[in-house]
Order: C-alpha cells, then sequence, then structure tokens
C-alpha cells in the first residue's frame, strides 16, 4: 500500500482547481493515517532538531485555505511535536494602520524565519491577490491609489510579480519555500460551519463574516488558480492538498514538509580535534565527582 503522497499534490504545469480533488485520501484508512501521523512526527522533529543545529537554512511554510478548510488544527497537529524554540507561527489578520503605510509584503518580511528556524506563515502575502482580489476595493486602504478602476489586469500582473520575485530573493538567500492550499469542497464548508454553530464548544470558531464570502467560493476559487498558475515555481511550489478528510491533509503535509528537509541537507556541526580534546577532559572531570 503506498503510504508516501509527498509528490502526489505537487502543481506541475498548468493547475485547474476543477480537477482538484478534495476528498482523495488513498487506500488509507482514519486509523491508519492516525499512526502514520505519530511516526512522521518524529522524523519531523529530529530534522527540525538538525536544522536547527545546522543554523544555516531555514523553512517558510505558507498555508492557504477558505474559512474551516483545517489551517488552525492542521498547525497543531503536524508541528505539535517539535521544539517550539525552533519554529514560529505567524497568523496575518487585516493589515493594521501602520502595516497598511508600507508596501503590501512590509509585515511578510518582518516575521520571516531566521536561519535554523520553520516559519509557518497561516495565510500570508497571498492575500493580496486572493481576498483583495475578489474584494478590490480593499487595496485602496494603502493610499496609493485612488479608484477601484486602478486595478486592472497589469495591477495583478504586477501584484504576482511582487510575490514572485519576493519568493526568489527568499531562495537564494537560505529560505526554503513550501505552499500548500488546503483544497475544501463548498459541501465540507458548509458542514463544518454548521458544526461550529450546533456544537457549544465551538461556537468561538463561527463568524457570521464567513457567510458572505462563502457566497463568493466561486469566485476564491478563480483567484487561487490564477495564483497558483502565477506562482508555482520549482524553488517554491505548490501543493493542492484534498483537504475534505483533514487526517490525510495532515499526512500528506507531513509527508511534503519531511521530503524537503530532507533535501536540504542538512548537518550537525562538525567537532574539531580542540573542541574533543576539551569534550574529553570535560568528561573525566565529570566522571571523577
Amino acid at each position: 500500500m503506498d503510504t508516501n503522497f509527498s509528490d502526489d499534490f505537487l502543481v506541475k504545469g498548468k493547475f485547474s482547481i476543477k480537477k482538484a480533488s478534495t476528498e482523495y485520501k488513498g487506500k488509507l484508512t482514519k486509523e491508519e493515517g492516525g499512526q502514520l501521523l505519530i511516526q512522521e512526527k518524529e522524523k519531523l522533529r529530529e530534522l527540525q532538531e538538525k536544522m536547527y543545529a545546522d543554523g544555516s537554512k531555514s523553512l517558510l511554510v505558507i498555508l492557504q485555505a477558505m474559512d474551516a478548510a483545517g489551517k488552525d488544527s492542521l498547525i497543531e497537529h503536524v508541528f505539535g511535536g517539535v521544539n517550539p524554540q525552533g519554529c514560529n507561527v505567524t497568523s496575518f489578520k487585516t493589515p493594521s494602520s501602520k502595516e497598511y503605510s508600507h508596501d503590501f509584503l512590509w509585515r511578510h518580511y518582518l516575521a520571516l524565519p531566521q536561519k535554523g528556524m520553520i516559519g509557518i506563515f497561516n495565510r500570508s502575502h497571498y492575500e493580496s491577490v486572493l481576498v483583495c482580489k475578489v474584494h478590490p476595493e480593499y487595496n485602496l486602504s494603502e493610499k496609493t491609489w485612488s479608484s477601484v478602476k486602478d486595478f486592472d489586469g497589469k495591477f495583478w500582473e504586477n501584484r504576482y510579480e511582487s510575490i514572485r520575485n519576493f519568493e526568489q530573493h527568499l531562495a537564494h538567500n537560505g529560505t526554503t519555500i513550501v505552499k500548500i492550499f488546503l483544497n475544501v469542497s463548498k459541501d465540507e464548508q458548509k458542514k463544518r460551519l454548521l458544526d461550529r454553530i450546533n456544537e457549544q464548544e465551538k461556537n468561538w470558531k463561527f463568524s457570521a463574516a464567513d457567510l458572505p464570502e462563502r457566497a463568493l467560493f466561486p469566485q476564491y476559487m478563480e483567484a487561487y488558480e490564477t495564483a497558483i498558475n502565477e506562482t508555482s515555481k520549482d524553488h517554491a511550489p505548490w501543493y493542492v492538498l484534498p483537504a475534505d478528510n483533514k487526517w490525510f491533509a495532515r499526512v500528506a503535509a507531513i509527508q511534503i514538509i519531511i521530503d524537503t528537509l530532507e533535501k536540504m541537507d542538512l548537518k550537525y556541526p562538525q567537532v574539531g580535534e580542540k573542541e574533543k580534546n576539551e569534550l574529553l577532559e570535560a568528561k573525566k572531570t565529570l566522571e571523577s565527582e
């Protein structure tokens, strides 16, 4: 039975969101998936420790999805076993007035992982070509443009180019990028939103603002398809994961991250002769106590 899904969802060539499955889960059962996730979490912990010790590279994991697709729970279940000293999560909400006073990438630069770290963006700079494309009027808050009419095809071409250049710059300077879109169906999203209403302990997760956005589901799918096609590159690939089964999305995501870390050729620092002699002396001192 195939239990490695890390290459199955890599975007190659022209991407069509209509052809992308939301339900696929291989031949795994939920129970088998849960056991596999436990095994993979140990691998991830070891690789994250090695990257922290190596200290020469960083990993940026970008998560994008519609509301209720499972981003928060994926972060919890996939990264719950790593050392928190080596991992940072940044959730990007509506920009503040200070953030709007800078270019749209500025706040994302501030949150980038330093070398030796894993950085996770829960939503990201892609919001500027997703929610802001569905609601172009939001761009007016940047105070650079005077009318929605300014947001023409050339404007969006420039945004995609800025994102491509940003990610290429990061890749050239030691940051490996993995971008994951959790592809949830509209029917499954409806079920999860209803769960948030019907289950008291989930009420806090529900926002009335989710419903107007849900009504724009087709427009969001079009925006995602375009953004993925414009920005999926070898140095910053997109993976589109079926997300109707949360447990499977977690397994696929952790395998993608593990494979990415393994390809980074991470190494523990080498200890020189001087340091080895010091270790031997320290051992003698401790053993003689």
